[in-house]
């Protein structure tokens, strides 16, 4: 049976509707993209809670500072190069520095704006902002996921960054799957080989995992859907009871989850990893998948190093 896609950016679009139906404090500062960031439902439903303040990003994140100041939760929503990096000292000096609970939710993410080039593929943004002091950096893997996260985001107090596929991926959890917010979800347990990845790439260590084990080597993948901030513990079990690591996303392999999982190997000084992500490279116009293997984020390339790391235990 074919496996279900969706973009996660449209289980980020159901919920928010819920979410403000729920509560009137929960409000939406559109920059303008709201069909291709999936507000407009929101906007048809609440639209006493929706703000569309045009194509000005940096505005938007000073309106949703101010609102929040009020008591209200707003959630800023455009692309995640412009949410991430056009509104970065916006996010840091206006949001994060006096923490204030804006959630700023970005469609686009990673390489899955695919043939719209590299202006619109977001490749740096989670590591921009998981150096600011008070932010929360999360991608889920799929729309359901994009669910339960956005609506834990919206439960805790605090800046949170949220970033959503535009391209449709595969649906791997059920809807009795739980979230928190800085705990990473065990997917498949293994004693050869950890698999840590977050957001578009979770399906491809899955597939992995399942290829490994007819070849005898068990792999335990996790989802870490939040990489700020990160399960340290989950990450230290696995430096523990495995020692062998790889980390796999859709970002930079600079200061994302990569970096993160890194840090921690390198202080416990024991533990060996290897990082598969964008490799320090801008993106170019061409379809998804072609971009991902570009990158070695593949199937193949994920096995191809499990194996590496375990023959050189």
């Amino acid at each position: 049976m074919e496996t279900k896609k969706i973009p996660t950016r449209n289980g980020f679009g159901e919920e928010i509707v819920a979410l403000g139906k729920e509560n009137k404090d929960i409000l939406v500062v559109d920059i303008d993209i709201g069909k291709s960031c999936k507000t407009g439902d929101f906007r048809k439903a609440l639209p006493e809670q929706y703000l569309n303040v045009g194509i000005a990003e940096q505005n938007g994140a000073g309106v949703a500072a101010g609102l929040a100041t009020c008591g209200k939760i707003p959630f800023v929503v455009t692309y995640a190069a412009f949410g991430s990096m056009r509104i970065c000292e916006m996010i840091r000096q206006e949001i994060a520095y006096p923490n204030l609970n804006v959630k700023i939710a970005c469609s686009h993410g990673g390489l899955t704006p695919a043939n719209d080039g590299a202006s619109h593929q977001a490749i740096e943004d989670m590591g921009i902002l998981r150096t600011i002091p008070n932010m929360t950096v999360c991608m889920p893997a799929d729309a359901v996921a994009a669910r339960k996260l956005v609506r834990a985001a919206a439960e805790t107090y605090g800046p949170v960054y949220l970033r959503f596929t535009r391209d449709a991926v595969p649906v791997i959890y059920d809807d009795s799957a739980e979230f928190t917010l800085g705990k990473a979800n065990l997917l498949r347990d293994g004693k050869d080989i950890a698999i840590l990845a977050n957001g578009d790439t979770v399906h491809l260590a899955l597939k992995a995992a399942e290829q490994l084990a007819a070849e005898g080597i068990q792999a335990r993948v996790l989802d870490f859907h939040t990489i700020k901030p990160l399960d340290e513990a989950a990450v230290n079990a696995c430096i523990d009871e495995i020692g062998s690591i790889i980390t796999v996303e859709d970002h930079n392999i600079l200061n994302g989850l990569g970096s993160a999982v890194a840090e921690i190997v390198a202080e416990r000084g024991k533990g060996r990893m290897k990082r598969i992500g964008v490799q320090d490279q801008f993106g170019q116009s061409a379809p998804y998948e072609r971009l991902l293997e570009m990158n070695g984020i593949t199937v193949e390339n994920i096995i191809a190093q499990a194996k590496r790391l375990i023959a050189a235990e």
